[in-house]
């Protein structure tokens, strides 16, 4: 039961430690951004065309998944 409660802490103090820091959250606000603008052009494309910006997508979060 003591590691247990250990590592409830260490993550405690790590999440507390995110919470704290923003050096990255001008990338976030941009990705956000760029992701609600992605969802407004979708909806002007036609049907036909969201197989293949699907697949495009797929390829570039699986490419930020392997980094």
């Amino acid at each position: 039961m003591g590691a247990h409660m250990g590592k409830l802490l260490s993550l405690k103090n790590l999440l507390l430690r995110l919470a704290g820091e923003d050096s990255g959250q001008d990338m976030i606000e941009y990705a956000l951004l760029a992701a609600a603008v992605v969802i407004v052009i979708a909806g002007f494309l036609p049907p036909s065309l969201m197989p293949s910006v699907s697949t495009i997508f797929s390829k570039i979060s699986s490419s930020f998944a392997i980094s």
